[in-house]
């Protein structure tokens, strides 16, 4: 019998890699959100989804029944129910990492629209839910790795100098939970700074960019595209955002 010589042939299958979305409505997406034609309050999606956005057998992402299924946009559909989702920055992080990562991604989508960081204390649904996913995405399967927490929020933090001013202990707090909650003391965060907001943006933005804890890092949304409604990015901002997302993850967390 003619021996094996294929080197790859019991090689370990390279683990999944898992990142939780989390935040409010610019993580969950609201590119291509748009008013009807009538210019009524409805809104919808236009459907479109740029190439950087497309879905590939290599991503999935956890349903809000916690099954794994294809991952496509909008990523959080069945998680942000309140509001109608468009492209966010997920699908186009995931996209940019495949050339350099060889193991398929999972997506956790968490994000909800128009929440505060208050909302996302231990304790809080919001926080709960999300440890529940994360948790979830992981159990019971050795081939599975919580690689990242990707998180933009905080412009429902800057309409009043109070909440502004409490966003750095809040946003550290949640970062020392989710790392004690998922049992994963160096679990990676990657926070985005604000591209809009209410009269404390820049504020909150400050605390963001101050937040000095090991393995947390800091991308900036500033100067990216934004909607007519000044608060929400473009489709094409979000590809943006989740491109500069996976070179920071790539540079600051990849290891061979």
């Amino acid at each position: 019998m003619e021996a094996n010589t294929d080197p790859n042939q019991n090689a370990p299958k390279p683990k999944r890699q898992i990142f939780i979305l989390s935040g409010q409505s610019n993580m969950a997406g609201r590119g291509g959100v748009t008013r009807n034609q009538h210019h009524t309050p409805n809104k919808y999606w236009d459907g479109v989804v740029p190439p950087e956005c497309r879905p590939d057998p290599s991503i999935l992402r956890l349903t809000a029944a916690l099954k794994w299924e294809p991952a496509h946009e909008p990523l959080h559909v069945d998680i942000d129910t309140a509001k109608i989702c468009g492209v966010g920055p997920g699908m186009s992080f995931a996209n940019a990492l495949r050339p350099r990562v060889v193991a398929p991604v999972g997506l956790v989508p968490c994000a909800v629209g128009g929440t505060a960081i208050k909302e996302w204390a231990r304790g809080e649904h919001l926080y709960e839910n999300m440890v529940k996913r994360a948790k979830e995405s992981v159990k019971g399967n050795d081939n599975c790795e919580m690689k990242a927490l990707l998180w933009y929020q905080g412009e429902s933090d800057t309409s009043t100098q109070y909440d502004a001013e409490a966003y750095k202990l809040n946003m550290e707090n949640l970062i020392h939970n989710i790392r004690q909650d998922l049992n994963l003391p160096f679990l990676p965060i990657i926070q985005v700074a604000l591209a809009s907001g209410s009269e404390y943006t820049e504020k909150v933005r400050e605390a963001q960019k101050g937040i000095d804890l090991p393995r947390v890092i800091c991308v900036d949304a500033k100067g990216l595209e934004l909607k007519e409604d000044n608060l929400h990015l473009t489709t094409n901002a979000q590809v943006q955002l989740g491109h500069l997302l996976a070179e920071a993850y790539l540079t600051h967390f990849d290891s061979p």
